[in-house]
């Protein structure tokens, strides 16, 4: 249960969030020549904005607006609703404009010269050259477009258009009739594509079309039937919705086709990606200066010093539960039985969404009360149940509005335990027990994802807030957990640590695990036996995790590197500022760059708060 990205990190035709509408207008110049620039230079700067940072102001602002236009779904998620009606098409002709564009885009970023910068805008300019590459990357050797169904799913922009009040419900409802008319292109391009899938994505995406299915027949049905649209609206209404159905349940029907054909299969193509893919994956996705391979090794020499910690608490925490019962000799298996012994301790099956709604205002007023960050109190968030098109991946996810839409709610999306039966029920709420549903709401909420995104709206850069960087995003979440028990929350509850290193293990298994699985072929069997005998996680979980590591590539790293370089940033402060360090100040200052990378932030922020706090 971790937090969801909105979106990937790059939309492409391939993976079906692409315009078909392409944007003649580009900058004719980035700079002048070169006799000029010198002069214009000096002079800029003597006013205190060079001439490239005017360069870089254009451009950037330029290639935002054709980045939405070619990525309006991408858009209306961040809050931009301008090209909300635009539903693209994913097929070969729109992945060839997408690839023009950014190749131009990539050759006018790199006429400006980044040392000329100021740091606001050289940060903002590596980003944006790294979201580019990215994006070539994609399309030219990813190329998942070819081998993952679930990438090709219209549920996601349908339904935020269809619940969040930026203009009267009247004219979203149009916009999603008017979105429908490219519906069943849509997914016959998506078969089109799909020349190579892998089975396990094909199983997902047969799930999550379901979804969709449910989403236009009922939730979108219901609203235009209740609503006040004209009876030519609700019948051109009812004509799409026909043909919508259609495709999405055709989608469906060729999708379990295709399942039932790779179930058969000797030769069907492996979900893994490789080490050449992973690499180049993980430099792009994650901002990192580790490599993935640096990364793997860390998190194995991390494992081992949290399996000291717990083996302490497991060790003092034995005769109270374990009093005149000899401990095992393998500190494994002892740490193993405490937490097994007190994980029985959860809340009820069908209490568990409204339990976490319950413990968000604990959470708030310690935080508050501790004055560890700024809180907006304005900012709503909403736990809700997660909707069917988003369920199959992650257990609690959050969904937040973007930079131009700051004022819409936040979403908390918590899976119910419906299609558990009691067996999975019960290993499910051990694995979120009484001490690690804490954790989890402190990850997920507050002062973890929703405090962080909040924060992340106000940042001055749009670029930044724009194209978050999700190790960073994923970091401030895990770095938050250890932050609020290291300020007492809990008052040091040995049962609350323990699991809390339970959990922190998971954050470094994630990166063992999926780096072994997808690069060194680990089996699910071994797969299975690390989770639950080195990490102690709940079958259930060890096997959602297994799923969720065939489904996606080196994201269930971004937790550990991001958790790792927050970390040490702190501690570097700390060591330079001894007692004048003060922690609000360097959440509030941090979270004030928006989501952008952490080796970024440091930069733009070290020597800053170090100066300010001698």
């Amino acid at each position: 249960m971790k937090f969801k990205p909105l979106l990937p990190k790059v939309l492409t035709a391939t993976s079906a969030v692409a315009a078909s509408v392409i944007i003649a207008t580009t900058l004719t110049a980035c700079q002048p020549a070169s006799d000029t620039s010198t002069s214009g230079t000096a002079t800029s700067s003597q006013q205190g904005v060079s001439v490239q940072d005017k360069f870089f102001a254009e451009f950037s602002e330029s290639f935002i607006e054709q980045f939405w236009q070619l990525n309006p779904g991408y858009a209306v998620y961040v809050g931009f609703y301008k090209y909300d009606k635009i539903l693209p098409i994913p097929n070969d002709a729109t992945a060839q404009k997408e690839l023009a564009f950014y190749q131009q885009q990539l050759a006018l970023l790199n006429a400006i010269d980044s040392q000329a910068l100021s740091p606001n805008n050289a940060s903002d300019f590596y980003i944006l050259q790294n979201q580019i590459e990215s994006a070539i990357w994609s399309i030219t050797e990813l190329k998942s477009g070819q081998w993952n169904p679930s990438n090709y799913n219209v549920a996601g922009v349908f339904g935020v258009i269809l619940n969040t009040d930026y203009k009267p419900l009247n004219d979203r409802l149009k916009t999603i009739i008017e979105r429908m008319e490219n519906v069943p292109a849509y997914y016959k391009a998506a078969q089109q594509n799909l020349t190579n899938p892998t089975l396990t994505h094909t199983q997902l995406a047969i799930q999550q079309s379901k979804g969709t299915a449910g989403l236009f027949n009922k939730s979108i049905a219901d609203k235009v039937a209740s609503s006040s649209l004209s009876a030519e609206d609700k019948a051109l209404f009812a004509q799409r919705l026909q043909a919508s159905s259609a495709a999405i349940d055709g989608y469906i029907t060729w999708l379990g086709n295709k399942a039932t054909e790779l179930e058969k299969s000797t030769t069907a193509k492996d979900f893994r990606i490789g080490k050449d893919l992973y690499e180049k994956k993980f430099k792009l996705d994650i901002f990192s200066g580790y490599t993935a391979n640096e990364l793997f090794n860390k998190a194995i020499s991390e494992k081992n010093r949290v399996h000291q910690e717990m083996i302490k608490i497991a060790d003092n925490l034995w005769p109270k539960y374990f009093d005149g019962i000899e401990k095992p000799q393998d500190n494994l298996v002892m740490i193993k039985k405490v937490i097994d012994h007190i994980s029985v301790k959860h809340v009820k099956r069908d209490d568990f969404v409204n339990s976490i709604r319950e413990q968000i205002p604990e959470l708030e007023a310690f935080v508050l009360k501790h004055d560890l960050i700024t809180m907006d109190k304005d900012k709503p968030l909403v736990v809700r149940e997660t909707p069917e098109y988003q369920r199959g991946f992650a257990g609690a996810s959050i969904n937040a509005p973007g930079p131009y839409d700051a004022e819409a709610n936040t979403y908390y999306n918590v899976t119910p335990l419906d299609n558990f039966n009691d067996e999975q029920a019960e290993s499910y709420l051990r694995e979120y027990n009484h001490w690690l549903l804490q954790v989890l709401n402190i990850h997920e909420a507050v002062p973890g994802h929703y405090t962080q995104l909040v924060h992340s709206n106000k940042s001055k850069s749009l670029v930044k807030s724009i194209f978050g960087n999700g190790a960073m995003v994923e970091g401030w979440a895990v770095y938050t957990e250890r932050m609020m028990l290291e300020e007492g929350y809990g008052d040091n509850e040995p049962e609350l640590w323990l699991m809390y290193y339970k959990w922190n293990l998971r954050v470094i298994m994630n990166s063992i695990l999926d780096y072994s699985i997808q690069v060194n072929g680990l089996t699910e069997d071994k797969a299975l036996d690390m989770m639950i005998n080195q990490a102690f996680q709940e079958k259930s979980e060890a096997t959602g995790k297994w799923r969720r590591a065939t489904l996606s590539q080196v994201q269930l790293t971004s937790y550990f590197t991001g958790y790792s370089e927050i970390y040490q940033l702190r501690e570097d402060l700390k060591q330079a500022t001894g007692d004048k360090f003060n922690l609000k100040e360097f959440h509030d200052q941090f979270l004030s760059y928006g989501s952008a990378p952490v080796p970024i932030i440091r930069k733009l922020m070290f020597d800053d708060y170090v100066n300010s706090h001698k």
